[in-house]
């Protein structure tokens, strides 16, 4: 076994930027020594936290609401993107119309996704793959905001006490690694609220192998629990939106399996230079 898998947060390809993507302009978009790292994955997994479609109708919610021209696929395909979620609070922004766009662009692309569907039955799927003979599992869910799914509406995986966990535990049997993706949490603050921390050693106690939170916007901290890897935080991966040091720093998780079957976990922190994301370089 010699399993490298990369997992990076957030991606929202914005006017700032989506040229790159539309135009498969990868070096562009991320800079060679951050492509290389990339292409030195044998999987590699990301948040859309923006829905791919050309609908203009949004519907009611607070927040800002997000969507991004379809055409940016291309740069996602270029990227090597094996895993997208979309378990997050701006998948529905563009109604179920978005969604659908969204999941039959990935569909005919080839990129695979998981935490949303046309109902809660499709939502809840997880997936597992066989790379370099491990068998990973995923899942994915958020918080009960404005995207959820339910038995008649299409959406997002709500996050739920008594499902969630059942389900990791049904998918801990069938997989070797299995990683929790909670879209949920405080945005801008590094630290987890006493809750979500108990909801995610739960995760752990369920089978998860590792547990990571998104949609604070910042890199966040981390902790051992029963020997797993709880982060709260990844920061952005490409999302042009702020300038600020949430915005403009983020980690990408590599995580490498060998013969032994332990996880070795590096940090490969990145930054945002001129609406692009790049390698930092020495003290950034």
């Amino acid at each position: 076994i010699d399993m490298k898998v990369i997992r990076g947060a957030d991606i929202v390809p914005t006017k700032s930027n989506e040229q790159y993507f539309i135009n498969g302009d990868v070096i562009g978009l991320v800079g060679k020594p951050l492509l290389d790292i990339l292409n030195s994955a044998d999987f590699k997994v990301f948040n859309l936290e923006a829905p791919l479609t050309y609908n203009k109708t949004h519907i009611e919610k607070s927040g800002p609401v997000l969507k991004a021209n379809p055409l940016v696929i291309n740069g996602l395909k270029k990227l090597g993107v094996n895993l997208l979620t979309l378990a997050n609070n701006h998948i529905l922004d563009y109604s179920e119309k978005g969604l659908f766009d969204t999941i039959n662009s990935l569909d005919e692309n080839g990129i695979a996704y998981i935490g949303a569907g046309r109902d809660y039955s499709a939502a809840k799927k997880t997936k597992v793959f066989e790379v370099e003979g491990v068998r990973l599992g995923f899942y994915a869910c958020a918080e009960h905001e404005f995207s959820i799914a339910t038995r008649k509406t299409a959406g997002a995986n709500p996050f739920d006490v008594i499902q969630s966990y059942s389900q990791i535990a049904k998918l801990r049997k069938n997989c070797d690694f299995l990683v929790v993706l909670y879209h949920g949490g405080k945005e801008y603050y590094r630290y987890p609220s006493p809750k979500l921390q108990r909801y995610c050693r739960t995760f752990v106690d369920s089978g998860a192998d590792l547990v990571i939170c998104q949609h604070s916007h910042c890199v966040g901290t981390k902790e051992k629990y029963k020997d797993k890897e709880i982060v709260y935080g990844q920061g952005n991966f490409i999302f042009d939106e702020g300038n600020d040091e949430f915005w403009n720093s983020a980690v990408l998780r590599e995580i490498k399996l060998e013969k032994d079957r332990k996880p070795r976990i590096r940090y490969i922190p990145v930054v945002n230079e001129n609406s692009t994301i790049r390698l930092a370089q020495t003290e950034e």
